[in-house]
C-alpha cells in the first residue's frame, strides 16, 4: 500500500504544478514521512555502529521509507512518459483531473485544522498568496555555478515535500530544468553530485523544521499549507494562453502563460470532457477519505 502511494507521489512531481507532497497529506502519509526523514542523522549512525544496521533501520522507519522510495522510482520508470505524452497531447483534460483532485485535497487538508483562529487564517491567505505569486513568475535563465546548482538542489526537494508546490516548477523558474535534463543526458556527474548533494541536504535540513513546526504549531502549520494549495490551482488550471516558449532538448516547453476563462480559451474548451474529470478527480479524493475512515473505525 506505501508503494502504490509512492508510485502517486512520483506520478505527480513529473509533473510542473503537481506537488508529490499534496499527495502525501491527502494519502495520510505526510506527518509519518516527514518524521521518519527528520530521523535520518548522525545520531543513526552512531546507533548504526553501537547496536547494528537492524537497529538503525527501525529507528528511521526504514520499511516504510524504502517501500515509499520504490514506489516513486517505478512511477517515475513507467508512469512519467504517459503522464507527459497525455500533457502535450490533452492539457485541458488531464489538467482538469488534477485540479478536482487537488480542489479535494483543499478540503481534506482543511479539515485537520482543528482550531480556527485570526492566525490560521491570516497564515492561509498569506501562504496562497505567496502560492499565487510563485506561479506567475517567469522563468529564468541562468548559467550555472557549483554554488547555484546545490542551491537550486535544496529548494526544489524542499518544494516537493510541501503541498501545493512543485519542485520541479521551481527548478522550471531558477533557469534548472533544462540544466537538469542536459546533465542526465550528458551524465554530468559532477552536476548531478552537487544536485543530488543539494538535495540530500535540503531534505534533511527542511524536514526537521517540519516535523518541529508540526510538533509546537500544528494547527497554523495546517493553515499555511492549505493555503499553498489553494494559490497552486492558478498554475494547474486547464484554460491558459500562451506568452512565451523556448525549445528545451528539442521540445516546445511552455515558460510563461496565464489562465483564462473557457470562454477565452482559443481552441477547443472541451468543457464538458473537462468539468467531467475534474468531478473524477474531485470524488477520487472524498472516496479516500471515507475509505480512510472506515478503515480506522
Amino acid at each position: 500500500m506505501i508503494s502504490l502511494k509512492g508510485v502517486a507521489m512520483g506520478a505527480a512531481d513529473v509533473v510542473p504544478g503537481v506537488s508529490g507532497g499534496t499527495i502525501a497529506f491527502i494519502s495520510g502519509i505526510y506527518e509519518e514521512l516527514i518524521d521518519s526523514i527528520s530521523k535520518v542523522n548522525l545520531a543513526t549512525i552512531k546507533l548504526w555502529k553501537k547496536e547494528g544496521f537492524a537497529a538503525m533501520w527501525k529507528a528511521v522507519n526504514g520499511n516504510f521509507l524504502l517501500s515509499l522510495v520504490i514506489g516513486i522510482g517505478l512511477s517515475i520508470i513507467t508512469l512519467a512518459k504517459l503522464i507527459k505524452h497525455l500533457l502535450e497531447t490533452q492539457p485541458i483534460l488531464i489538467w482538469s483531473f488534477f485540479f478536482g483532485l487537488v480542489l479535494a485535497s483543499i478540503i481534506y487538508v482543511a479539515k485537520q485544522i482543528t482550531r480556527w483562529n485570526i492566525g490560521a487564517i491570516v497564515l492561509l491567505i498569506t501562504g496562497a498568496l505567496l502560492a499565487y505569486f510563485i506561479t506567475t513568475l517567469t522563468p529564468q535563465v541562468t548559467n550555472a555555478s557549483y554554488p547555484y546548482i546545490f542551491l537550486s538542489g535544496a529548494l526544489a526537494i524542499c518544494a516537493m515535500i510541501l503541498p501545493g508546490i512543485s519542485g520541479s516548477f521551481i527548478l522550471l523558474l531558477l533557469g534548472m530544468y533544462k540544466p537538469v535534463l542536459d546533465a542526465i543526458h550528458d551524465r554530468n556527474i559532477g552536476f548531478l553530485g552537487v544536485m543530488m548533494l543539494g538535495m540530500v541536504v535540503g531534505l534533511l535540513s527542511f524536514s526537521r523544521l517540519l516535523k518541529w513546526l508540526f510538533d509546537h504549531y500544528e494547527n497554523l502549520t495546517l493553515a499555511v499549507l492549505t493555503g499553498f494549495i489553494v494559490g497552486s490551482l492558478n498554475k494547474i488550471w486547464p484554460w491558459k494562453e500562451v506568452l512565451k516558449t523556448e525549445m528545451i532538448n528539442g521540445k516546445l516547453k511552455v515558460l510563461d502563460e496565464i489562465s483564462v476563462l473557457p470562454s477565452s480559451y482559443e481552441g477547443d474548451p472541451q468543457l464538458v470532457y473537462a468539468l467531467l474529470l475534474a468531478a473524477i478527480g474531485f470524488l477520487s479524493i472524498i472516496v479516500l477519505e471515507k475509505l480512510a475512515l472506515k478503515k480506522n473505525n
